[in-house]
């Protein structure tokens, strides 16, 4: 990869929406040698109410403008999937490393053309699974890594929802449930994250079967999944998603078996991490988060980017293992 010639981040974002008020953007002003110079929305009062809001001094309602802005000298893509290809391209081509929101991309073709794209540039591409860089999440690992639970066995992943409000929004204005502009639904927002976490605890997952089905026949995507994998270390996993349950049935944990014990926690819906181990009882690892939930993953790549010893966890390459999982998952893998 190029060295990156700059001893500041200044980042241009694309796409500045909901994602960019609180999780990811602000993290960019309070960064050591980062700064958020310019950003991006179709609609340019949308995007200047946005600047004015954050203290940004720029805004464009042209990717291309801001792309080529020559202050910008790294991009965040903050589009819904269906742009991310053609925006990631058109940021490698002109020279700027780039970090997209996750899922990565529709399918696992467009994460491969992105890859590509970013590597004929020497350019390094980084995918918003911020859970890699969390602290929770980072005990989890480190229990693993020192063994507190033996040797890890299988993985279980269930995600029970009842129906999202935002159901009721029309698909132009919520694309999380078009395929077309999401690659699938809210398996593909949410399960994504999971997926990837485990890719990071546990390391890649190399068969998949499942099945997927639309069974409230809502929206066009799929509204349940069933899936079972295994991971080139011998772990074997499960995982249930449901969007459409009742009340009741409201669940959120991921679940890790070993041979001396288990480790269990939320993935959305809390911080506890939950470890039993034989002849230990229960032990309840409590934590909080960062304001800004992206701010240890946008430093990580601040800090690389600048030349520091710290190493972004999620990367294009990572970001592309869970897209091929979710496609093979559903059926749409070829």
């Amino acid at each position: 990869m190029k060295s990156f010639k700059h001893t500041e981040v200044n980042w241009g974002v694309l796409g500045a929406g909901d994602v960019c008020e609180k999780k990811s953007a602000p993290a960019m002003q309070k960064i050591k040698g980062s700064r958020l110079v310019a950003v991006m929305r179709r609609n340019g009062e949308k995007a200047a109410d946005y600047a004015r809001r954050h203290g940004v001094s720029k805004w464009y309602d042209d990717a291309d403008d801001l792309i080529n802005d020559p202050e910008v000298n790294a991009i965040y893509i903050a589009t819904p999937p269906h742009a991310h290809m053609e925006l990631t391209i058109k940021a490698a081509t002109a020279g700027k490393p780039v970090y997209v929101e996750k899922p990565m991309a529709r399918n696992f073709e467009e994460c491969k053309q992105m890859i590509a794209a970013c590597e004929q540039a020497s350019l390094p591409l980084y995918v918003a699974y911020y859970r890699r860089s969390l602290p929770n999440f980072l005990k989890v690992k480190s229990l693993l890594d020192e063994g507190a639970i033996g040797k890890p066995r299988y993985v279980t992943i269930m995600m029970n929802q009842p129906r999202h409000p935002d159901v009721k929004a029309s698909l132009k204005e919520n694309w999380r449930i078009d395929p077309e502009k999401a690659g699938g639904g809210y398996f593909y927002d949410l399960g994504s994250h999971q997926l990837d976490l485990l890719d990071f605890l546990l390391g890649p997952i190399a068969d998949v079967c499942g099945v997927a089905s639309n069974q409230a026949g809502e929206y066009p995507a799929e509204d349940i999944v069933l899936g079972n994998f295994s991971f080139s270390s011998g772990v074997l996993g499960a995982g249930n998603w449901c969007f459409t349950t009742g009340e009741p049935s409201r669940k959120d944990e991921i679940k890790i078996i070993g041979a001396e014990g288990e480790i269990s926690f939320p993935c959305f819906w809390g911080t506890d991490v939950t470890l039993r181990k034989n002849g230990k009882g229960e032990q309840v690892f409590a934590f909080e988060m960062p304001e800004n939930i992206q701010f240890f993953l946008i430093k990580s790549i601040v800090d690389e980017l600048l030349g520091k010893e710290a190493i972004c966890p999620s990367t294009g390459e990572s970001a592309a293992r869970t897209n091929r999982v979710m496609e093979e998952m559903i059926g749409k893998y070829k």
